[in-house]
Parts: C-alpha cells; structure tokens; sequence
C-alpha cells in the first residue's frame, strides 16, 4: 500500500531503528516507547489486521512469532515479555499493518487496561 507507513519503513523510504530483518519480517524499536523494552515485529507482507489473517497468509504472522522468540533471547528478555496486537479503529490499531508490540524491561500486571 502506497501511503502505509509500515509500507514505507519496509521499503527503507522512512528511517526506524531496525533491530531485525528477514526476507518476510521486520522488526524495529518503537518511536513511542511504553515500556524499557519496546519494539515492533510486522510482516513485509501487507495485512492490514488480525481479522484478515487467513490460510495463504498466515506463514507471514506465524514467522512474526518466530521473530518475537528469537529477539526475546537476542534482547535477554528472560524475566519475560508481553505481546500487543490491536485490531481495528476501536481496539486502538493506529496503521492498519498488522503489527505485535513486544514489551518488557519492567514488572507488568496481569491487567493491560
């Protein structure tokens, strides 16, 4: 999609701070952080949210899932780590690129809200 900022950081047209890249994932740090440790795992495929995954693109999410548990061990999150995924307008979802927040760094409650 042409105006996805998602899009555009995949294709290097807008600068992030990537800690990870693959041939169908990217992960950067969060411009915005909400906690110590706070980045972002998207697929390069566009998926606009979680209610439009389906059996030909689901490799894409299953890969991001990959990517989380491999930068968990990378950024030595072992004390453990939260993921985020917002779907639609009303659940907060600001890009519509699926996307998973990766959060930790600190002790969080079992409550998100």
């Amino acid at each position: 999609m042409s105006d996805c900022i998602f899009c555009k950081i995949i294709a290097g047209e807008i600068p992030s701070d990537k800690i990870y890249e693959d041939d169908m994932t990217v992960a950067f740090r969060d411009l915005h952080p909400q906690a110590p440790v706070h980045f972002l795992v998207v697929p390069k495929k566009h998926i606009e949210c979680a209610a439009d995954i389906t059996a030909e693109n689901s490799a894409e999410v299953a890969r991001c899932f990959e990517v989380i548990a491999k930068l968990a061990e990378q950024e030595k999150l072992q004390g453990g780590f939260r993921v985020i995924n917002n779907c639609g307008e009303n659940a907060g979802q600001t890009v519509p690129h699926i996307h998973f927040h990766v959060l930790a760094g600190e002790v969080m409650g079992e409550k998100i809200i």
